[in-house]
């Protein structure tokens, strides 16, 4: 680092002591700098959506020197208040935020989709949910089931990318690289359904992709059969996903043409009302 970049970004502060003997940075208007600083970046970080960007052009913008922005960065990442994505290096605002600062995330996308989620459960008799797009996977956030039906509870859980309907419509619409290192590693196969072979995958992703909404056929749980199709921005990219799933006896694979295209259209009328987010 340069002497006249530790100029720029570390200038003299003083130092207060916080309980317990530690010491952090303020300027003179009595504010701690580090913090500053990371809610400065956090706030370009934001601005920057959907694509993100570097970690290099948000220390740009915000003043920063690089290697102090990294460092924040980093920290942040750690706390999943930003995700940096392994293929581009892009930062894009983190989950966490999404969960401190609800009413302007996902509890609106929720607000907006619930009803829709209600009337596709009530017209198939089965369980219709969405799941949201966050740091290398999806999570199911909002969930409608059937009174009559004893069924599994998925919010708050994490979706296996390769062995649920879910997963599979977030991957076959994701540029291909991005897929690919949502992908790293063994896939683990939950039961004898599940598809382990990249290539099979690969293929199953392009038919998914033909027709507009993936399949799963017991490759989580063995006996849920469900489909989904993903919700689109407007540069085509998924954000969230909707599902419709029951025990293979009431959603057997002949049901999936019928019940594919009304979680296509549901998908739609999510992303059209989320434009008003």
């Amino acid at each position: 680092m340069s002497k006249s970049e530790r100029t720029t970004d570390d200038s003299e502060a003083p130092e207060i002591t916080e309980p317990g003997g530690t010491s952090a940075s303020t300027s003179a208007s009595g504010k701690v700098q580090s913090l500053e600083r990371a809610i400065t970046l956090l706030h370009a970080t934001a601005d920057s959506a959907p694509d993100g960007d570097t970690a290099s052009n948000l220390a740009a913008r915000t003043g920063l020197n690089r290697a102090t922005a990294w460092r924040l960065l980093s920290t942040l990442e750690q706390y999943g208040l930003v995700e940096r994505s392994p293929v581009t290096n892009r930062y894009t605002i983190g989950f966490a935020v999404a969960r401190m600062a609800s009413v302007a995330g996902f509890d609106g996308l929720i607000r907006r989709a619930h009803g829709t989620l209600r009337r596709v459960s009530e017209q198939t008799g089965e369980t219709a949910n969405l799941a949201v797009v966050q740091q290398l996977g999806l999570t199911y956030v909002d969930e409608v089931t059937p009174p009559v039906v004893l069924a599994a509870k998925w919010l708050g859980r994490q979706v296996p990318i390769h062995a649920t309907s879910t997963g599979k419509a977030l991957l076959a619409w994701l540029p291909a690289e991005e897929a690919q290192a949502l992908l790293e590693g063994t896939l683990e196969a939950y039961t004898d359904t599940t598809i382990t072979d990249r290539a099979r995958l690969r293929a199953e992703l392009t038919e998914t992709r033909e027709r507009g909404y993936s399949v799963c056929l017991g490759e989580m749980e063995r006996n849920l059969y469900g489909v989904s199709a993903p919700v689109l921005g407007s540069r085509g990219r998924p954000f969230a996903v909707v599902s419709i799933w029951g025990p293979q006896d009431r959603v057997p694979e002949s049901r999936f043409a019928a019940l594919g295209p009304l979680a296509r259209a549901a998908a739609d009328e999510i992303a059209k009302a989320a434009e008003t987010l």
